[in-house]
């Protein structure tokens, strides 16, 4: 597969904080639709790695591409401006633990947001986006609704929906359900689920090993900055090659 066919290309990529080095020698490419999830140990590197895709973290070496936007780090190369990373992060769609939406809007004016100041859409038009996308995660009656009325299962959703409402190329998704309750994982997972099977390319860092399984395609392990292990999600989970990777997933029950 010549690399034009790939979504997502990352390679050698580094960053370190001080004398912590985070992300060694990274390479990674990604097809079209895929979904590619990163496991591994807290620590590992897998939310800055994410986090560089997006721009938020400037890497201190290597190359990350995503669709046509291209960026070379390290010496002799300069930096994004600030108005490229801003394009490039309407690219990559970034959901985070936290949901960060504004308190002060309703669900609908929080999804509505980005499309207006970000892409100067007029308001009209981004309300039918922003109602669209609601009915997509569910949400549709809570379109006039502020944040702290809803549970933390549908800020999420709602999250997601901000997200998407950028049109991005993928989706990033960074641990998104570690901080809800377990009785509403599953809606956040479902909304996921659903962009998967709809061929959104996609790239979750996760600890619901059991919903890589089922979901990804590609399961990618990562320890102290490198990655160890990577391929089909079932392979990888069902029969790590790595010694790395089996204790690891010693700790989960996945199959059943």
């Amino acid at each position: 597969m010549i690399a034009e066919n790939y979504k997502i290309e990352i390679s050698s990529l580094k960053k370190q904080f001080g004398d912590l080095i985070v992300l060694r020698d990274i390479n990674l490419k990604i097809a079209p639709g895929a979904v590619i999830a990163l496991i591994g140990p807290s620590g590992s590197g897998k939310s800055t790695l994410l986090r560089c895709m997006n721009l938020l973290v400037i890497p201190d070496g290597g190359l990350i591409r995503i669709g046509n936007d291209a960026f070379q780090f390290g010496p002799g190369t300069s930096l994004p401006s600030a108005r490229e990373q801003a394009r490039f992060r309407r690219g990559a769609g970034m959901v985070f633990q936290h949901f960060n939406l504004f308190p002060h809007m309703t669900v609908l004016q929080n999804v509505m947001e980005g499309p207006v100041s970000a892409k100067n859409m007029p308001k009209a038009e981004a309300a039918v986006l922003a109602r669209k996308l609601l009915a997509k995660v569910g949400l549709a009656e809570k379109a006039d609704v502020y944040p702290q009325r809803l549970s933390g299962g549908q800020k999420q959703r709602v999250a997601i929906a901000r997200a998407l409402a950028m049109e991005p190329e993928v989706m990033l998704f960074d641990e998104v359900t570690s901080a809800l309750d377990p009785e509403l994982v599953s809606e956040v997972l479902s909304v996921m689920r659903d962009l998967a099977a709809e061929g959104m390319t996609m790239i979750i860092v996760t600890h619901e090993i059991a919903f890589a399984r089922e979901v990804a395609d590609i399961v990618v392990f990562m320890r102290d900055g490198v990655i160890v292990e990577e391929g089909p999600a079932r392979e990888v989970i069902d029969t790590p090659k790595q010694e790395g990777t089996r204790s690891f997933l010693r700790h989960f029950h996945t199959r059943g």
